[in-house]
């Protein structure tokens, strides 16, 4: 009998495996949520599944990297609150766990004379959400900072960071693991459903009454699922009876690539003074901890949810996104029917007696690999807060 916390038998089958709770999705947020159930329960039993063989592979893996500090978000906001504070729990994670990042800063950088104002409203957002050492440099300034750049007025944030998200996303899971947590990957949770009877060998009668299934018919038994699909986060919350509202429609964005001889050029983070015409920050130029330079991104539709080449095609996808009304005109984002950016965090649980055991996160807030280990927090509270663990 699989009991409490104790991983299962090398001899016990998948479908004979039992858990408090089930994690569907390895990605940075259901990483560092997973994490933080188990730190929090360590007498509990944890199953973390993911359908690829590696962790973290999409979009924790595929993003620029940067440690926001939190400037852009309306002052009170979630987003504002948990990226600020997401910010420094990073810096202390990093730190705690000797993982490399580079305090490289960020300049906001006005060319034009009527983006002064806008920049300077910036600064007072800023302020009100407490970014730390955020100030206002002028022209000399910003040539001290970045010797080949050039503007009329900028925003200076030495907070701002990079990071491989990735390699954090992994030491969560590493973290997860350490305090008895189980993954496994290669699992695509494609069924959740109530079950009638105990599976075989197990004595204490219905405690786990949820049967994850994947496309080969494997079987994972437990009594709660939280799910953080990420790019399929409406698709899992669909198989356990919850509106496919917010619908993730898939846009790519793409980056150039500097030269090795031009890395000179750029020192930290450069970015624009954003144009409220549009729901993005603008092209910016983004340094990376292999030692390389970003410039981007664009923002194109995608043929493919995981597309991350050009003519990548799927064509499930595709055909959702075209039969949506709502992706016209906006960047990767969750969107109602409307065609409306869903910037605020979405919980979600379905209906009947499988969907009131399953929490759904369906909307991170941006930028969530910053803020990870702050949702993580929340998540964990509204679990609790929902199945009394």
């Amino acid at each position: 009998m699989l009991t409490t916390n104790e991983p299962a038998p090398d001899d016990m089958p998948l479908c004979c495996s039992t858990y408090d709770v089930a994690v569907v999705g390895g990605g940075i947020v259901g990483l560092a949520s997973a994490r933080e159930l188990i730190l929090r329960h360590p007498t509990l039993s944890f199953i973390l599944l993911e359908k690829e063989k590696d962790l973290a592979i999409h979009q924790s893996g595929h993003n620029s990297g940067v440690i926001h500090s939190g400037i852009y978000y309306t002052p009170g906001s979630l987003k504002a609150r948990l990226c600020g504070k997401g910010a420094t729990m990073a810096y202390e994670y990093l730190d705690k766990k000797g993982l490399p990042y580079k305090r490289c800063g960020k300049l906001i950088v006005a060319v034009e004379r009527e983006e002064i104002p806008r920049l300077k409203a910036l600064y007072e957002r800023g302020q009100k959400n407490n970014v730390r050492d955020l100030t206002m440099i002028d022209a000399k300034g910003i040539r001290e900072r970045e010797p080949y750049c050039r503007g009329l007025m900028a925003l200076d944030s030495p907070y701002t960071g990079i990071v491989d998200w990735r390699l954090v996303s992994l030491a969560y899971g590493k973290d997860f693991q350490e305090a008895g947590g189980t993954v496994v990957t290669e699992y695509e949770a494609s069924d959740m459903a109530m079950v009638k009877e105990s599976p075989a060998g197990i004595t204490d009668g219905m405690k786990y009454p949820i049967a994850i299934r994947d496309s080969k018919g494997t079987e994972v038994r437990c009594r709660y699922v939280l799910t953080c699909g990420g790019l399929y986060s409406d698709r899992l919350a669909q198989i356990s009876g919850c509106s496919p509202d917010p619908r993730i429609i898939p846009f790519r964005g793409d980056y150039l690539v500097l030269k090795p001889e031009k890395h000179y050029l750029v020192r930290g983070n450069i970015y624009p003074v954003p144009d409220p015409r549009f729901p993005f920050l603008g092209v910016h130029f983004t340094p990376r901890m292999d030692g390389s330079v970003w410039l981007g991104p664009n923002a194109v539709l995608a043929f493919k949810r995981e597309g991350y080449k050009l003519y990548d095609f799927d064509a499930r996808d595709f055909g959702d996104a075209l039969s949506f009304r709502g992706p016209a005109g906006v960047r990767a984002q969750a969107l109602d029917r409307d065609g409306n950016l869903v910037d605020d965090f979405v919980f979600d649980v379905g209906v009947g007696d499988v969907g009131s055991r399953v929490l759904h996160v369906r909307n991170a807030p941006s930028p969530a690999a910053t803020s990870s280990l702050a949702i993580a927090e929340m998540v964990a509270d509204e679990v609790e807060r929902r199945f009394s663990l």
